[in-house]
């Protein structure tokens, strides 16, 4: 039954390839042609390209390993670190080109590793893998996207507006307070899109954690329940995230020239 409501949604055949193809298509030469990159270089065309390729890769092998490591613990944790690891380095890397990018891990554990814990010990996460590394990925996903947007939104604000940090200076303010006073709002904006996804759901979106479950069997008010736990879990480790990156940078810890 799951796999005939499966394959309702989506059907996995030569139609889906060719979609996949012409999507990922549409969207290098829509980047291409407009020139969407910080530089107005086709460069975005290129990375959509390598990305689409990866992700195909990736969710392949990691289809095949899940089936094994859900029943390995030691093996469970070791996908999770990897994920950790995955995640602080394209965050970092996102942020800035110098090796300040590390201090990414620690607005990306620092929500998740308290939350994944207090559900485990609360029973709420079983330590199983068909549990921990969804619900554990989805809150990863969640920090290193906060964290992103909130790097690169406070960096790009001290750059252009590096005159208000050394007036602020000049008036006795500590140089975390002065860039604090400069990168604050413009990291504040990291948290709307997971606002705006949680204001719109069930109104504008199903998303994937509803869908899923309602394929998988469960009632439509459980798969409510759990789609609700993870939206406002994810606002928390959001908040977190944005909080801690603003903290880093406005201690001159993440950044992207030398202090």
């Amino acid at each position: 039954m799951r796999e005939l409501a499966a394959k309702a949604l989506l059907p996995v055949d030569t139609a889906l390839a060719v979609a996949l193809l012409a999507l990922l298509l549409a969207a290098a030469t829509t980047a291409a042609v407009f020139r969407l990159a910080p530089d107005g270089s086709r460069g975005r065309a290129r990375e959509i390209l390598v990305a689409g390729v990866r992700a195909a890769a990736q969710l392949a092998v990691v289809s095949l390993a899940i089936g094994w490591v859900v029943h390995h613990t030691a093996a469970l944790y070791a996908f999770l670190l990897l994920m950790f690891a995955v995640a602080t380095r394209t965050a970092g890397r996102r942020i800035t080109p110098n090796a300040t990018w590390w201090w990414a891990a620690l607005p990306i554990a620092g929500p998740v590793v308290p939350v994944v814990t207090g559900l485990t010990l609360a029973g709420l996460l079983p330590v199983r893998g068909i549990a921990m590394i969804p619900v554990t990925g989805i809150l990863i996903g969640g920090a290193l996207t906060a964290t992103v947007l909130a790097g690169r939104r406070a960096l790009d604000e001290l750059h252009t507006r590096y005159g208000e940090f050394e007036a602020g200076l000049a008036l006795g303010l500590p140089a975390r307070e002065a860039r604090m006073e400069v990168i604050r709002p413009a990291a504040s904006d990291a948290l709307l899109p997971g606002l705006d996804q949680t204001r719109t759901v069930g109104l504008v979106t199903l998303p994937g954690a509803f869908v899923g479950m309602l394929l998988g069997g469960a009632s439509p008010v459980l798969a409510g329940a759990v789609q609700l736990f993870v939206l406002i879990a994810l606002m928390a480790i959001q908040a977190m995230a944005v909080s801690l990156t603003t903290d880093l940078i406005a201690r001159g810890l993440l950044h992207r020239t030398e202090q």
